[in-house]
């Protein structure tokens, strides 16, 4: 499974951003999604998952009731909309993948086998 994530850039705080990751290769709609987060000089860090189906999804605290993760199965592609943004949210955002299929969702890196390049949000004040 090839992970392409993309749109990223720079907002201003309060504003929004939409992140799409493209997956190629592998069957997509067995498996459960995410996005983990690496800011300059932090651990990386959960964002937020969705179940294979897209009926189960999780957040990490810091993100919860201002992002929304999504997907489409038929398209390949999980989605991450990003609302009131905050300079706290800057950081290299990564998607990522399950190996197995029909696996739950996880909030842990090491359950995720596929990385995606990642793609900077950066959050201006």
């Amino acid at each position: 499974v090839q992970l392409q994530a993309s749109g990223g850039g720079l907002v201003q705080v309060g504003g929004s951003l939409r992140l799409s990751c493209a997956a190629s290769g592998g069957i997509f709609t067995q498996r459960a999604m995410g996005w983990f987060r690496q800011a300059p000089g932090k651990d990386r860090e959960f964002v937020a998952t969705i179940s294979w189906s897209g009926g189960t999804t999780n957040y990490a605290n810091s993100v919860k009731g201002r992002f929304s993760i999504s997907r489409d199965n038929a398209k390949k592609m999980v989605y991450l909309q990003m609302n009131s943004l905050s300079p706290e949210d800057t950081a290299v955002y990564y998607c990522v993948a399950r190996e197995s299929t029909y696996s739950s969702t996880s909030i842990y890196s090491f359950d995720y086998n596929y990385w995606g390049r990642g793609t900077l949000v950066t959050v201006s004040s």
